[in-house]
């Protein structure tokens, strides 16, 4: 099976924002399909990993955006699997334009989770082996973004609309909860540049999330998000976001 998947796109009204420009939120979401569709050729579709009672999710994503795709542009993306680590399978995303310029590149950390249990299981444990590579111009793995006191909060409610078919909160939609959060004056002037985002616990349907938000001293949006568990707060996504 050839080790690098290529797929192409054109940008859809529904996947825009208010200037035309992709939402945030779509980038994931193509780098998503990609990886999946990648997936069921290697084998690994979503009833196969269902068989074993395993699911995939995503723990980490990094993206650097050169610029977004513009409605109507068609876009392709190629994807490739990246070593397994003893806890993870990365892998590797780069969106061209048609002129064959990067507009975006991304790496994402790809876990198997027991549907039962929603416990990780260790790539070694699991039985599902992926053959990586490594072309020499991947971005390195995200780490983990340290919690720090953010001034402003914002509530929201896990809604049925924002689940996935592992019934839980999908990845790209917490860029959409993100952009929720600031102006579209400030989206015009200050379009996201390079994305941290680090995904810690399950978010499930009717649980309400406390968005806890603010900019460092170079600009940045930093944002981290929790919920109410047992007297104390569950941390369940943070993320780094730099902006031109």
């Amino acid at each position: 099976m050839e080790p690098i998947y290529r797929q192409t796109f054109t940008i859809e009204p529904f996947e825009v924002d208010c200037f035309g420009r992709a939402k945030a939120s779509m980038l994931l979401r193509f780098a998503q399909e990609v990886a999946g569709h990648h997936s069921d050729l290697l084998g690994l579709t979503y009833d196969a990993l269902a068989a074993q009672g395993l699911f995939w999710a995503v723990i980490r994503n990094r993206i650097t955006i050169s610029r977004l795709p513009m409605l109507g542009e068609t876009i392709t993306l190629e994807t490739w699997p990246m070593p397994t680590t003893r806890t993870a399978y990365p892998r590797s995303t780069v969106a061209y334009d048609q002129q064959g310029n990067e507009i975006f590149r991304g790496v994402s950390l790809w876990i198997l989770m027991d549907h039962k249990t929603r416990a990780m299981v260790l790539p070694g444990k699991s039985g599902v082996i992926v053959e990586g590579i490594l072309r020499g111009n991947e971005l390195a793995a995200p780490r983990s973004i340290a919690p720090k006191a953010l001034e402003q909060v914002r509530k929201r409610t896990v809604c049925f609309t924002d689940l996935d078919r592992n019934q839980h909160m999908n990845n790209a939609r917490y860029l959409d909860w993100i952009d929720d959060l600031l102006p579209a004056a400030f989206h015009q002037d200050h379009p996201m540049a390079d994305l941290t985002l680090c995904y810690l616990n399950e978010a499930r349907e009717g649980q309400e999330l406390e968005l806890h938000w603010g900019m460092d001293e170079t600009g940045s949006v930093l944002v981290d998000i929790h919920r109410q568990k047992e007297g104390d707060y569950d941390r369940i996504f943070s993320a780094r976001i730099v902006v031109k």
